[in-house]
């Protein structure tokens, strides 16, 4: 991709406007929904200005942030990436981010034009005290991946309340298929979940974990109008990531990238009830991977910043330096100058060129 400094940061902006624009869309009809959405806009458009002032100096703001708020989680998914890279474990945890931590960096952010922060794990809900001090950031959306099962009464005030706070639910499809990956009872639970959400006016999304074995289901116009009768309002397609060997069979192959893509554009084409967004997405339009603070970064629960959360290597935390200062880590320097982000391949770079980024440590 040819373009760079400025001319990026308008680029990314432009995406980000599109997205909150395709929002609004979906919330067309309800009143607290639209009425975020508008303001919501506002707030990205003064975010994007504060990137692009930083783009005009020479540093790139991404308008994205992964924050694995917690290191633990109250299920044992086959598969899970954090558990293999060793951040989300049940013992031995390095010690996580106080909540002052993370409203530090909630701060930080939204000072340098950060206006989208995915709260994920382990399981982030089991962070209370940290979600409590999101919701306060109304200029920022928090979309929160999650497994669902811990949502409560509080938790459904919250959600009421503030609605830059978004519940996202993990699923691999079906019943039998998520509860083989996440345990007997989940997919239930999650469902009595979404009837609740949806019975209180709230929005949410549903996360997908797309395998070579699931796709098909899990973009058919069936299982699509499935979850819009559940209230559903975001579908995001995420490409699975062999963390083991006897993965790799679920990894998608070209053909199914290719068709996986073609059926977002195809299924949001269709209706103006939900958002379809799947990762990585186009990286050819991009320049290929946005990780390492070109378009996100990851930071771990325990401060680690990282190229991303599939890449879990760092050189830098943020409890030592901020946030202009970890975008500038070493690490992400070098990454973004080798040219290893540019491969346009298909799939997780990072995690398959690995020793590569090993190496840069």
């Amino acid at each position: 991709m040819d373009i760079n400094g400025l001319e990026f940061s308008e680029f990314l902006s432009g995406g980000v406007q599109k997205i909150v624009a395709r929002a609004m869309v979906v919330a067309n009809g309800d009143r607290r929904e639209s009425r975020f959405f508008a303001d919501f806009m506002i707030s990205s458009l003064e975010a994007a200005f504060n990137r692009n002032v930083h783009a005009t100096g020479g540093e790139n703001i991404p308008p994205f942030l992964i924050a694995s708020i917690s290191g633990s989680c109250n299920l044992h998914c086959e598969g899970c990436y954090s558990r293999s890279n060793g951040y989300c474990s049940d013992c031995d945890k390095p010690e996580e981010l106080s909540a002052d931590d993370w409203k530090n960096i909630f701060v930080q952010a939204e000072d340098i034009g950060i206006n989208f922060i995915l709260l994920s794990g382990g399981e982030p809900l089991m962070r209370r005290d940290v979600l409590k001090v999101a919701s306060q950031f109304r200029r920022i959306l928090f979309p929160i991946f999650t497994n669902g099962t811990l949502i409560d009464d509080e938790y459904l005030e919250m959600f009421i309340k503030y609605r830059n706070l978004l519940p996202v639910f993990s699923i691999e499809g079906d019943s039998v298929k998520t509860d083989s990956r996440r345990g007997e009872g989940v997919f239930e639970n999650v469902k009595e979940k979404m009837q609740m959400l949806c019975e209180a006016g709230v929005p949410f999304g549903v996360s997908i974990t797309v395998t070579h074995e699931n796709l098909q289901e899990v973009s058919s116009d069936e299982f699509v109008r499935s979850l819009q009768d559940d209230g559903c309002k975001l579908v995001a397609y995420v490409e699975v990531v062999p963390v083991t060997e006897d993965m790799r069979t679920l990894a998608l192959t070209d053909s199914d990238r290719e068709y996986l893509k073609q059926r977002a554009v195809n299924l949001q084409k269709n209706t103006n009830k939900m958002l379809f967004l799947s990762f990585p997405g186009d990286e050819d339009k991009t320049g290929g991977c946005l990780a390492a603070g070109k378009g996100f970064f990851h930071i771990d629960a325990s401060g680690n910043a990282q190229p991303c959360p599939f890449s879990p290597y760092s050189d830098t935390n943020v409890k030592e330096t901020s946030l202009l200062g970890a975008l500038k880590s070493p690490l992400f320097t070098k990454l973004r100058e080798s040219g290893i982000l540019e491969d346009e391949n298909g799939g997780c770079v990072l995690f398959q060129k690995k020793e590569e980024v090993e190496k840069m440590l």
